[in-house]
């Protein structure tokens, strides 16, 4: 197997790969672009957005700075705000459903690496997909860890460290994020 397929696998890869190295530097490159535009040409960051990223719905909207790994492995819906220093590491897929709002310096990723040193030392990582339901809310300063999935309705407060499930009609915040209390569901 490639270390791409590996990777797309679920198992262990090496982020040193010819392959991926080059996929990076694509999304380094769009970033690059993306940041650059005007921030007030809502229009121009738009067409830029459904260029770069794997899917985007109507009124999306990113401000800056935004980075990420891949771009194409990005899928947002409709109604979305990312706030200043939004990152996602989207090694693997994203998925952001309708009416989402991130705050700022928030960081999605899916990527993660070994216990082990040696490991580490020889560019290993694995990753695993995550998944963000309709109307949620995610405050500033929040991180969210692969492999998580964060139902409908939820809200996630500033600060937290999201390593788990979160289901839906939930408040969750700290470190990591915990159950804070249910939510009423007020969508007819």
């Amino acid at each position: 197997m490639t270390e791409m397929e590996k990777m797309k696998a679920g198992l262990e890869y090496s982020y040193a790969d010819d392959e991926l190295i080059a996929r990076k530097s694509r999304a380094i490159r769009w970033c690059e672009e993306y940041n650059a535009i005007d921030g007030t040409d809502y229009e121009a960051q738009y067409a830029h957005l459904k260029q770069m990223l794997g899917g985007v719905g109507e009124r999306v909207w990113i401000s800056k700075t935004f980075g990420c790994d891949c771009g194409k492995n990005i899928f947002i819906g409709n109604d979305f705000t990312g706030n200043f220093n939004l990152t996602i590491l989207d090694i693997r897929e994203v998925y952001i459903g309708n009416n989402v709002m991130i705050g700022p310096n928030t960081l999605i990723t899916t990527v993660g690496h070994p216990l082990s040193p040696m490991k580490r030392r020889g560019y290993m990582a694995h990753a695993e997909p995550v998944t963000i339901g309709n109307n949620v809310w995610i405050g500033g300063n929040v991180t969210i860890l692969p492999g998580v999935t964060i139902g409908n309705n939820v809200v996630i407060a500033a600060g937290a460290v999201v390593t788990n499930d979160v289901p839906d009609n939930t408040l969750v915040g700290g470190v990591p994020a915990r159950k804070i209390k249910d939510l009423e569901n007020d969508i007819i």
